[in-house]
């Protein structure tokens, strides 16, 4: 059935965790697609202060979403950015850094690993042939060394994946998002989006991806990508005269950040196999109703997966791999924050809202700012 299967692989992976201040649950499921190409990263304890939320859907294999998983929430922890307590910068620079890691001898070669049968144990014979070897300006051990070998000259992998992460700080959410996966939080039982969709019928994208000569053809980028932001992808990063956040494709992410309130009850990420069938509102509305009766965040997830798959691949919803991500925040008696003292949401009837970022993010060295989303203006319509 092309890249549908004759029958969906229900099987799930799910997993639940919690600390002190909170605690998820996780489902991802293959469904009608041939392949499983999702990914996700969940880390409770992220450090003493951070936990770290991940969802990767990739397109044109797995390794893309693979690779972001093992190696983008280490990234966040180890720019100078994150150690100054701009989160935020140092979040951006991991969604960069994650192309640059994908070049060359080295680049290839963990891929390799990550890949089919046939490339891992490929990946896995030149990684005992080409050690990698080199130091950096202050002569300490690069943890990403240049390796030589026969793939130096690896321009990076064609396919690529989506990466809506969210960084719990403290009482501080960060949210990174590029391309069309999403992060939901419900304040009050009301759904604010806090990332959005990087799509071709964006006015913003559509500009960027015209000035770096591509085009738009049937809603695709140069008639092929049906999103405009992504980690890899690189055949459409190859303008050597463009930086890395005006390419045709560009990995630079939208940041968001958010001080947490008592009024907030949980956060969902999740790709567009979810949110191709439920709306911000649908979805935020139904986890309140299980909630009411389920107390394990894993099983309300992959409820949710079951509700969204199709009872065939006739209409094309609800048939792709699905991975979800909920995060409920715990009651601390000893907190005053409320909703009239946290970032203000705006409310109307029409686009889902957005929440606007609440700090200015100094310069990324090579790199802008991280981008704005826009300001908030209302919650998903629920259904009649």
């Amino acid at each position: 059935m092309g890249v549908y299967l004759s029958t969906p692989k229900t099987e799930k992976f799910s997993e639940d965790g919690e600390n002190d201040r909170l605690r998820y649950g996780l489902s991802s499921m293959q469904g009608w697609r041939a392949t499983m190409e999702d990914a996700h990263a969940a880390y409770p304890d992220l450090d003493s202060s951070s936990s770290f939320f991940g969802v990767y859907d990739g397109h044109g294999g797995k390794v893309v979403a693979k690779f972001c998983s093992k190696y983008l929430h280490l990234q966040v922890l180890k720019n100078e950015e994150y150690l100054a307590g701009d989160t935020g910068t140092s979040v951006q620079k991991a969604f960069f850094r994650m192309d640059e890691m994908m070049l060359g001898q080295r680049g290839w070669r963990e891929l390799a690993v990550l890949g089919d049968k046939i490339n891992k144990f490929s990946g896995m014979i030149e990684g005992l042939i080409w050690s990698p070897r080199g130091s950096d300006a202050n002569g300490r051990i690069d943890d990403w060394a240049h390796e030589d070998g026969p793939h130096s000259d690896f321009s990076g992998p064609t396919s690529g994946c989506t990466a809506c992460v969210a960084v719990v700080r403290n009482n501080q959410l960060v949210v990174a998002n590029a391309g069309d996966s999403r992060c939901v939080i419900s304040r009050k039982g009301q759904a604010y989006n806090l990332s959005r969709d990087h799509k071709p019928d964006l006015d913003a994208e559509r500009e960027r991806i015209l000035k770096a000569g591509g085009f738009i053809h049937a809603g695709r980028v140069n008639g092929s990508l049906n999103l405009t932001r992504a980690i890899g992808d690189m055949e459409f990063k190859q303008n050597k005269f463009l930086p890395a956040e005006k390419q045709i494709v560009t990995a630079n992410p939208d940041i968001n950040i958010v001080e947490l309130c008592e009024d907030d009850d949980f956060i969902v990420l999740a790709c567009d196999g979810v949110w191709d069938c439920m709306s911000s509102q649908q979805l935020v509305d139904f986890i309140h109703n299980q909630l009411k009766e389920e107390n394990k965040l894993s099983v309300v997830c992959e409820r949710v997966l079951d509700r969204c798959l199709a009872p065939s691949t006739a209409g094309g919803e609800g048939c792709d791999n699905m991975t979800m991500i909920l995060v409920q925040f715990k009651r601390t008696a000893t907190s005053s924050t409320s909703v009239e003292d946290s970032t203000p949401l705006k409310t109307s009837t029409e686009d889902p809202p957005i929440l606007k970022d609440t700090e200015t993010h100094p310069r990324v060295e090579g790199h802008p700012p991280p981008s704005e989303a826009p300001e908030i203006e209302n919650g998903d319509t629920k259904p009649e």
